[in-house]
Order: structure tokens, then C-alpha cells, then sequence
């Protein structure tokens, strides 16, 4: 982003951006509570005042996402109670959308695999090489763009996600860490404007985005 500040506390339509996430994870009948994983030196999320009202719990973030939701998995792996199932979800992805987000619950619900919001490719995909030039047209049929949340059942996330540290594979979502445990996520399709914050002109679109959701001009 090239800011003064981590992404997640950017201003976003008068508010920290991580603020929009929240409320919108928050207001998903079936979580039960929400975990945020925070960077040790962290010293701004005491500042933002999410206005949600499901309990919210902080822990100690990773050098890495895998090793982020690593953490934790086993924070919520050693309480009392287990959730029998978990959403991961990027907190620079303010803009899902409620629906989509109870859709992949309901969908999933009765799955061993899991699954991950997506939607399918539209545009034509090329192969760039080492100078910026074309190399290959890639066929689109069957690929996707890979959202979040990500849902899966608790401990097979655990041991795929340190199963595949152990073999020193940083993946960068979970569903790639599944894969390769041997499961087989499903693909649900969400609403394209899903967006994840990660260049400056990103943030002018997800406040367009939020816009346009909450006045109901966009289904």
C-alpha cells in the first residue's frame, strides 16, 4: 500500500478498514465469536471500537498468514468448548457480503472437505515472462478466483497447516494447505466485489463498493 499505516487500520468511509470486516463477520447469525490474529508490536488495535456484538478475542499474529491462523487454531483447539467448524477470512476484505458468507455455512454444513468462497474467471488469463511479455494464453475453463472465508473443520486445518510448514511449504490460503493433506475443498461462488484491500486505488473501491451495498444499489 506504500502507507504510514498497516492496511487494516487505513481509514475506510470515516472508519479503521478492519472495523468494516468485523461488523460484517459479526452480523452472521451462526459465528459464535471472532479471533483476530494481531502482530506482537501491535500497539493500534486498542484505538478502533468495532461496534459488534459477538465476542471478540486477540492473538498472537505470525511472520506469515499460515502461521497467523496457526496460532490461532491452536488458541481455540485448547478451550473448553470447540467449534466444530472454523471461518478464516482476510481482514483486508471488508466488502462480503453477509448472504455469500451464510450461503458457504449452509452449503458446507454436512461436508468433511470444507470449502472457500470463489468466483470463476472471466477475463482472458495470460502467462507473463521474466520482461513483462507474453508468453501463453492460459485457458480460463475451470480456474477461479479463491476468496475468503475459507471454512473448514478445526483440527484437519491445524495438522494441514503444520503439516505442510513442516515440509516447508508457506502456503497462502488454506484451502492450499487442505490440498495438500488430500482433501478436496469446495468451491462456492460469491459476489465478485469480495475484493481484498492491496493497492492504494483498492481502497477508493471498497468504499465505492460499501457504498453502493448499503444503500442496496448492487444485489
Amino acid at each position: 500500500m506504500g502507507a504510514a499505516l498497516p492496511k487494516q487500520y487505513l481509514p475506510l468511509g470515516g472508519r479503521p478498514l478492519l472495523c468494516h470486516t468485523l461488523q460484517r463477520l459479526a452480523a452472521v447469525e451462526c459465528i459464535a465469536g471472532i479471533v483476530v490474529a494481531l502482530d506482537d508490536g501491535d500497539r493500534r488495535w486498542r484505538g478502533i471500537e468495532p461496534e459488534i456484538d459477538k465476542p471478540l478475542f486477540t492473538v498472537a499474529g505470525g511472520a506469515e498468514r499460515c502461521h497467523s491462523v496457526l496460532n490461532a487454531l491452536e488458541w481455540l483447539l485448547a478451550r473448553e468448548r470447540v467449534p466444530e467448524w472454523v471461518l478464516v477470512h482476510d481482514a483486508a476484505r471488508p466488502c462480503v457480503r453477509v448472504a455469500d458468507v451464510e450461503r458457504l455455512v449452509t452449503i458446507l454444513r454436512g461436508s468433511q472437505h470444507g470449502g472457500l468462497l470463489g468466483a470463476p474467471l472471466s477475463d482472458t488469463v495470460k502467462r507473463a515472462g521474466s520482461g513483462g511479455e507474453v508468453v501463453a494464453t492460459v485457458e480460463r475453463e475451470g480456474l477461479w478466483r479463491a476468496f475468503t472465508p475459507q471454512m473448514f473443520r478445526p483440527e484437519p486445518l491445524r495438522d494441514a497447516i503444520a503439516a505442510a510448514l513442516g515440509d516447508g511449504r508457506l502456503v497462502t490460503d488454506e484451502a492450499s494447505a487442505m490440498e495438500l493433506a488430500g482433501y478436496a475443498p469446495l468451491l462456492v461462488e460469491g459476489s465478485p466485489d469480495n475484493i481484498k484491500v492491496t493497492r492504494p486505488a483498492d481502497l477508493a473501491m471498497a468504499e465505492f463498493l460499501l457504498r453502493r451495498q448499503e444503500s442496496g444499489e448492487c444485489a
